[in-house]
């Protein structure tokens, strides 16, 4: 089977979740023999052809040079690209700067598409924007021979709105078996010593609500915050906001794995702050490192989490936490999750899911 993955900015993982995501299930397919190859920004620090039996397409990116009009490029010369191959699958992550490009795909392939989260619900949009959304949307569920969603409350509103059906295939992840906790050191941190929140830095992550908890909580433990604040003004904003607080560290963007993996292992509460979208892939993350999470209260998180978390709505649920849990009181969630991760949740099951459900695409 040939299969080209398009609507990232490409492989190794250096951006965010679906980026996690195509590199667990485009390395998986080609063990499993496929012909795979997923489409990389130009900007993307990887630049070699291969990445572990994986076919990279290097693809021209202006969005340095344009800003978000150059994500609409890149996608189109991604989808031109497909011209050029006999694939059997296209595999479309997202359609936000794509399906306006619906038209061009390639006749012979199936179009199939992980229809993400409800991005025209984003409080980083405008009116106009998130208009221009629900379009997007539109057009990427008409040009589609099959939708994935990634929860069922994502599958139960396409289903309902377009009255199309989609497949429900959550993300994957995997139990973390072990850390290097040496890594500690290099961020100056201890064991449980620290809480933590890893997200982009975005408005509808709850990033504020809960910085807001931890300066309310009055306590001085080490809190850290992990991901690129210098990419938007809401990020340069709440950098600035909470530079007097010597306790609320912002380490930026980090992509090494196995430094993640001892971050998350090893801090006291993880603070998952996510309010759009389906089974987030950081979750699955955190769930499978052992943490004990906080998690924004809404359907998508209690539908992976259910009682085995903890809730918040305000920085005062955020402070109350803070001041009252600990990671060493609450073993039973901990190891529910992580039982979670091995029964619903592992890639292994996930990519197996997918290469079936392409399977069966292409029988129909």
């Amino acid at each position: 089977m040939r299969i080209g993955i398009i609507g990232t900015r490409g492989i190794p993982n250096h951006y965010g979740g679906f980026e996690q995501f195509a590199e667990y299930l485009a390395t998986y397919l080609a063990k499993e023999k496929c012909e795979v190859y997923v489409y990389n920004s130009s900007n993307h620090p990887y630049q070699d052809k291969l990445f572990k039996g994986v076919h990279i397409v290097h693809c021209n990116d202006p969005e340095k040079k344009m800003g978000t009009i150059g994500q609409f490029i890149y996608d189109l010369n991604c989808i031109l690209d497909t011209r050029k191959k006999d694939l059997d699958v296209i595999l479309q992550l997202g359609y936000t700067s794509s399906s306006v490009w619906s038209f061009l795909f390639p006749k012979k392939p199936l179009i199939i598409t992980n229809m993400d989260g409800l991005e025209w619900k984003r409080s980083k949009y405008t009116f106009f924007v998130r208009k221009f959304l629900k379009y997007a949307e539109s057009l990427a569920v008409k040009h589609s021979h099959f939708l994935v969603a990634d929860s069922n409350g994502i599958k139960k509103y396409i289903d309902d709105k377009y009255k199309k059906d989609s497949k429900f295939i959550a993300y994957g992840s995997q139990i973390v078996p072990s850390v290097n906790e040496t890594i500690l050191k290099k961020f100056n941190l201890e064991k449980l010593k620290y809480n933590m929140l890893l997200a982009r830095i975005e408005p509808e992550n709850n990033i504020e609500t809960i910085l807001d908890g931890v300066v309310y909580s009055k306590q001085e433990t080490s809190f850290i915050v992990i991901g690129d604040y210098t990419k938007n003004n809401f990020g340069k904003r709440i950098k600035e906001k909470y530079k007097d607080y010597k306790h609320i560290i912002f380490l930026g963007s980090i992509y090494n794995n196995e430094e993640l993996n001892c971050l998350r292992h090893c801090c006291n509460l993880y603070f998952h702050g996510h309010s759009v979208g389906g089974t987030n892939p950081s979750l699955l993350e955190a769930m499978g490192s052992g943490n004990l999470i906080i998690a924004h209260n809404n359907i998508f998180n209690k539908a992976v989490l259910k009682e085995h978390a903890y809730y918040f709505y305000t920085y005062k649920d955020v402070g109350f936490y803070l001041e009252k849990i600990s990671r060493e009181q609450e073993i039973d969630k901990i190891e529910s999750n992580k039982n979670k991760i091995s029964n619903e949740y592992d890639i292994n099951k996930i990519n197996s899911s997918y290469l079936n459900f392409f399977h069966e695409c292409l029988a129909k």
